[in-house]
This record gives C-alpha cells, structure tokens and sequence, in this order.
C-alpha cells in the first residue's frame, strides 16, 4: 500500500495528467489485486458519468456509460454518484439497480460491483472509484481499506486537476464577459491553418460607446454594456467563436462556410443584433460597434498577416464611419500606414513644441488693405523644413491629435494678438480653424475662452473657420449649439471652403454662421464663359440678401480681381496678395500698410 501511496502521489507532484494518473492507479490495483477490474468515472455538472480510465474493461462497454445519468437505479457507479456513498452490489443479475444496465456487464463476464464516490472539498461528486468483479461478492476487509486509499488518492488528483482546469479558465477566460479571452484568441488563431483560401475568416468588432456610457453613468453601467454586448456577439456568430481580445474590442474567427459565402452578411447580423437596446445597470443603452474583417488569401502565409488586416479594416472603418463594416481589400495598409505615420509625425511635432502659427491677409480688394489674418498651421520638420497642413491632414482624422492642433494653435494666435495689441497694430479679427473633434467634446467655447482670457485677449478679435464637412456632417445639433454659443459671445464664424462638399444655403437658415468662404477651385474657373461666374455671381445675391459676408479664397490674378468686384465681392485672400507667413514677417506687412503688389516673402507648398 506504501508503495501505491508513493506511485501516485508522484505523479501528481510532477503534474501529470488526470487520465494518466487514473490509468497507473487502476494498473497498480489490478497487479495487487488480480482478481479484479478497476473503473474510474468522471461526474460533470449536469450529473452525467464519462470514462475516465478502465485499461483492463472493454472499450465497448466504457463507450456504452460515457453520458449516462446517475440516478438511483444507476447502476453501481450512478447510484453511488447519486447517493454520495458507497453502493456494493454482489449480483449485477438480480440487482435492480442494474436492470438497465445488466445486458452491457454481463457479457463481458462482469458479476459484481462495488463502487465509491469520489467528492470535492464543496462535497460535489466529481467521480467514482469501482471494483468490478467476476464472480458474484462484495470486497473483503483488505479490500476495503486498498480502496479508501484509492478514493483518498483520487480526491488528491482530482484536486490538482481542478486546480489546473481553474487556472487555465481564469488564463483564458474572461472573468467579466465569460467569453474566451486574449490569451486564448491569441492561441486559437495561432494554430489556425493558411493553406486553403477562404477557408477562415477574422472579424474585429470595437464598441464605439463605451468611453461616453463610463463617462456619463460610471464604470458598472459600462461594465453591463459590455456583458450585454459579448452576449449578442456569442449568440449572433453562433457556431463559430467569440472572443473579448480588449477592454471594447471583440473578435470572431469565422469558419462556417455559409458565414465564409457572405462575410459582409455575417457582419451586418452582428450589428444588427447589437442594434436594440438593452437595459444597462437601470440605463437604457444601445450598442454602438465598428466592425472590420478580412478572409484568408492566397497571399496569407501565416495567421497574423490575416490577424494584421482585420485590424487595418477596423481601423478605416472607424476613421471613415463609426457604427459599419469594412473589408479588407489590397492597398488599405498602405493607405492606414501613412495615415499611422502621419499621426506619430504630428504628435511628435506637438511634444516638442514644433507645430506654430503662420498667417495670410484677408484683404480688401479695392484698397488692399489688410482687413483681417487666417491662422494656418505649419509643422516644422527635425531638418528645418515647413509642412502645411495639407501635407499632414491626415493626422487630425485622429481626434486626440487634432484636439491638440486646436489647443497649441489658439495658445500661438493669443499670444501673437496680445503682442500686437501692445504694439498698437490693428490686424482685424484673426480666423482660426477648428475640427470636428472640437466640436463634439462640447466645450470649444470654453476651450477658446480660456486661451484669449490668459494672453487678455477680448473674444472678439477671434473668428472661428468650420468646414462644410463639419457644418453639415452632424445630425445631434452638436455643432448647430456650439456656433449658436460662439456667436453669442463676440466671435464670428466662418463656414471654410464652401462649395466642395454638400453644402446648401438653405442649412443657414438652421444654423447661420456670419461669413461664407468661397473655396478656390471655383474662383480659379473664373471667366465669362465659365458656369462658375454665374454660381458665385448668384451666391453673392443670396449672401447679400442674408446678411452674410463673403470672402474669396486663392485669388492668384488681378483679373480675378476685376470679376470679383463686378460680382459685389469685397473681400479676398490669395496668393496674389501674400502667402501664409511667419509671424515677423506678417507683423512687418501689418505695420507697412496696404498691399502694393504681390508678396514676395519666402514661400511654402501652395496648400493652405
């Protein structure tokens, strides 16, 4: 018995498995005792029996018990499950807890039973220990106490067994979803095959508002919102698996092959799933979700590469319109590298204070004289040279980023009108752009206010410029607020590069802005044949008959000059006048007065 004790309880002290344990325990019994069968059982949650080791029982039969039910009339090992004692049974023939089991054990020769539970340290059984025998008795003394040593030792192993089935579940399971985690999303498509093409598919769901629900009804309602949406996520993609790989982010390895025929389908199921919605901590919420995907091809050789552009359509399908799908197709990693480098490039020039202020007149154009300056952003380079912000403008699609262009900004154009006021200059009101992530974090008019209230700066020396795409992109009245409060404080707003989006004077009339920009690709089709001179033409009219100013944008020519003026424009900005400039060298063109002739001062890339 010493010897069984040492055998067994080595193994477990070096980690061997559950089933290779069992086996070497049923092993030793047979060789101490060889006039007996041994069996060991696993009993699951659901109180359904599964072969765990019977190395010297027909697999026929071992295969016949596996999900049986244990129960009173179990046989010897269902009833002693059912029971949580021990259940001798001296002939299976005539016992009628085997009535429905006697046809599986005797022909196999198998006379009697003498099964013990095995139970967890809650009192849960999780398993039985029997002696079968072939001739009609019940153990003897001897072997009574060999099998409470064998149950003791059982309740050892499967102690440890729990142990590392309880470790590997809180390594791959996420404790708040239920949901395989990270760890075990990373291993599953880590052993995934790519020599068939189309044969899998990965899709990255990101949950769009689960920053706001934390923000505005705290951490548990966020916490609900999430379990709510791993819920329909499970349930939406069903047969295949779901995964929470982040805090708000979701992936599927998609493998069924209707779900392969129809990604975009599958796709649109699990947003539509997501589109009700659910009571969240006593908040009624709806889930918000970006979705992108891309299938195994031909030019996948590893499972990361298919991994890297699910993640690349993701990230368009953010950038370009939260709440669809997007996927992947050739040339997007291109295009999101640059836009990635583009970012790093501006956040970089933002830590190290390279991002400033260069400014263009906004002139009359019968005097020329300086009326008012835009403020553009200029980035400097590590080697000295001067990007404009067409150069970089994909940065700003990223929201930090762009908050952090308005935020230095405004502090440069502060400081440069605080400094002209004390120099006793007269540069008008200085216009500065502002984004759709201004906007939407619902503060700019404090954001703005606090900039000019520390350089003593009167809010009125300030215009703000908004982009159609801006203006008009919005349906929750966001910005339509914003303007009204802006407005209403001193500052004018001005709507930028009018005529290349979607716009439409009759929007004004919901949210007015005071002045309208016209965009330059119309005034570089200036002439008297051109469908342009009848459209700005009309615009001024209607402009004028609104009492909203107007400014032409990329003048380069005084002929322009003279149609502009037969159209009733007085206002203008160009090249012909000046080029975005440093600020010594617009505080020089301040102080000598009107435009004579075109600026000569060192120049950058044509865009604004």
């Amino acid at each position: 018995m010493l010897r069984l004790q040492k055998v067994i309880l080595e193994l477990v002290a070096k980690g061997r498995t559950l089933e290779h344990t069992a086996e070497r325990l049923c092993l030793e019994m047979e060789e101490i005792l060889p006039e007996v069968v041994c069996s060991l059982l696993t009993v699951d949650h659901a109180g359904l029996m599964h072969p765990l080791a019977a190395p010297s029982l027909p697999a026929e039969y071992s295969q016949a018990l596996d999900g049986t039910s244990i129960g009173p009339n179990a046989g010897s090992c269902g009833t002693a499950a059912y029971l949580r004692e021990p259940v001798s049974v001296t002939d299976i023939a005539s016992d009628p807890r085997w009535e429905s089991y006697r046809d599986l054990a005797l022909p196999f020769d198998l006379r009697a039973c003498w099964s013990s539970p095995i139970c967890d340290a809650s009192g849960r059984v999780v398993g039985t220990f029997a002696f079968y025998f072939r001739e009609c008795r019940g153990p003897n003394e001897a072997e009574t106490e060999l099998v409470a040593t064998c149950v003791n030792l059982c309740t050892i192993a499967f102690e440890r067994h729990e142990r590392v089935l309880e470790r590997d579940r809180l390594a791959n399971v996420d404790a708040l979803t239920g949901l395989a985690n990270r760890n075990c999303f990373n291993d599953a498509i880590a052993h995934l095959r790519c020599d068939v093409p189309g044969s899998w598919a990965l899709l990255v769901a990101d949950l769009d508002n689960l920053k706001v629900v934390n923000d505005t009804f705290g951490h548990p309602t966020g916490d609900a919102l999430i379990k709510e949406v791993a819920t329909r996520i499970e349930a939406a993609c069903k047969p295949d698996r779901a995964f929470r790989i982040g805090g708000d982010e979701f992936a599927i390895i998609v493998q069924d092959a209707q779900a392969l025929r129809d990604i975009d389908r599958a796709a649109e199921n699990i947003l539509e799933h997501l589109a009700r919605s659910a009571p969240c901590n006593g908040h009624l919420i709806t889930p918000q979700a970006t979705i992108g995907g891309a299938i195994l091809s031909h030019k996948d050789e590893f499972p990361e590469s298919v991994r890297q552009n699910a993640d690349f359509a993701l990230y368009h399908a953010k950038e370009t319109g939260r709440g669809g799908f997007v996927r992947y197709w050739p040339g997007i990693g291109t295009a999101i590298t640059h836009r990635l480098a583009a970012i790093r490039d501006v956040r970089e020039a933002l830590a190290e204070g390279r991002i400033d202020a260069y400014y263009q007149p906004i002139v009359r154009l019968d005097t020329r004289r300086i009326i008012g300056l835009e403020a553009l952003c200029r980035l400097t380079t590590p080697d000295g040279k001067v990007r404009s912000a067409g150069e970089f403008c994909e940065a700003t699609a990223d929201a930090h980023v762009a908050l952090g262009l308005t935020e230095t900004m405004l502090a440069r154009v502060a400081a440069d009108l605080r400094r002209w006021i004390d120099m006793g200059i007269d540069c008008g009101r200085v216009c500065i752009n502002v984004s759709s992530a201004d906007f939407q974090m619902g503060r700019l008019h404090q954001q703005i206010a606090r900039a000019l209230e520390r350089e003593r700066v009167p809010l009125n020396r300030l215009a703000v410029e908004v982009t159609e795409d801006v203006y008009l992109g919005r349906r929750d009245n966001v910005v339509a607020r914003e303007i009204k409060v802006l407005r209403s404080s001193g500052m004018r707003v001005a709507l930028d590069d009018f005529g290349t989006g979607f716009a439409s004077l009759t929007h004004l009339l919901n949210v007015p802005v005071d002045v309208i920009k016209i965009d330059k690709s119309f005034i570089a089709r200036l002439s008297p044949e051109d469908a342009s001179s009848a459209i700005i033409e009309g615009l001024f009219r209607i402009a004028q008959g609104l009492g909203i100013g107007v400014v032409a944008e990329g003048i380069e020519t005084e002929s322009q000059v003279e149609q502009l003026a037969s159209f009733g424009c007085t206002l203008g900005q160009g090249f012909l006048f000046s080029r975005a400039v440093d600020r010594e060298t617009i505080t020089a063109m301040l102080q000598a007065g009107p435009l004579s002739a075109v600026a000569t001062e060192p120049s950058i890339k044509r865009s604004a």
